[in-house]
C-alpha cells in the first residue's frame, strides 16, 4: 500500500478528488500534433466541466472544479512528454490520491485511428510518458484512456510520425473522438472504470 492510499485508507475513494492527466508537450508548434491527443482531451473536458486551466502546479498546468458533487482535478504536465511522470506523482502525492483515482488519457500508435480504449492497468509499449509514469509513481496499475492515432505509414519513424499535426480530415473526426472521451471519462467518475470500459472501448466511428 501507498503512503497516499495508507493516508486515505479510511476514506471512500468516491469523497476523494479524481486526477484527470492528459500527455503532451508543450508549445505551439506541438498543438495539433498526434502525440498531444491527451491535452486536447483535457481541454475540451475542462470546457465541458467549465474549469479554467490557469493554476501552474507540479510542473502541470490545472485546473479543478466539480461533477456530481465530486471534485476534478484537470492537469497538462509541461515537462515534455518524456518526464510527463514528474508532474503526475508531484499532483498525486499533493492531494494523497490512491492511484484507482487517477486517469491518464495519451495518444496510443498500436490502436487504429478513432478506437478508444480504457484499460485499468498496462505497461508502457513504449509510450514514453506512460513509462515515466510508471517509474516515477512505482506501479502500472492506474487506469488510463488509449486514443488511437495508428501506425506511420511505410517506412516513416514513429517519433517523427506522432510529432506530426493530424491532416484536415482527421481533425473532424477528432471531433467525435473528443465528444466520445469526454463522456468516458464522465462515466468513469460517476460509474467506475467497468462501465467506462463496457461503454466506450472500441472504434468511435461504428460502421
Amino acid at each position: 500500500m501507498s503512503d497516499n492510499e495508507k493516508s486515505n485508507e479510511n476514506i471512500d475513494n468516491n469523497q476523494l478528488p479524481c486526477l484527470i492527466v492528459g500527455l503532451g508537450n508543450p508549445g505551439r508548434e506541438y498543438s495539433q500534433s498526434r502525440h498531444n491527443v491527451g491535452f486536447m482531451a483535457i481541454d475540451r473536458l475542462a470546457a465541458r466541466l467549465d474549469i479554467r486551466m490557469s493554476r501552474v502546479q507540479s510542473n502541470a498546468i490545472m485546473g479543478t472544479g466539480n461533477f456530481h458533487d465530486r471534485k476534478v482535478i484537470l492537469a497538462k504536465p509541461q515537462t515534455f512528454m518524456n518526464d510527463s511522470g514528474k508532474a503526475v506523482s508531484g499532483l498525486m502525492h499533493y492531494y494523497k490520491l490512491p492511484i484507482n483515482n487517477l486517469m491518464v488519457i495519451h495518444d496510443d500508435i498500436d490502436l487504429p485511428f478513432g478506437v478508444l480504449r480504457i484499460r485499468p492497468a498496462g505497461g508502457s509499449a513504449g509510450q514514453k510518458g506512460v513509462a515515466s509514469i510508471i517509474e516515477r509513481i512505482g506501479t502500472q496499475d492506474y487506469p488510463r484512456m488509449r486514443v488511437g492515432v495508428g501506425r506511420p505509414p511505410g517506412r516513416k519513424a514513429a517519433a517523427s510520425y506522432v510529432l506530426e499535426d493530424f491532416s484536415d480530415e482527421e481533425q473532424e473526426i477528432l471531433r467525435t473522438v473528443f465528444d466520445q472521451a469526454v463522456e468516458a471519462v464522465l462515466v468513469f467518475l460517476e460509474a467506475g472504470i467497468d462501465q467506462a470500459m463496457n461503454q466506450f472501448n472500441g472504434p468511435v466511428l461504428k460502421e
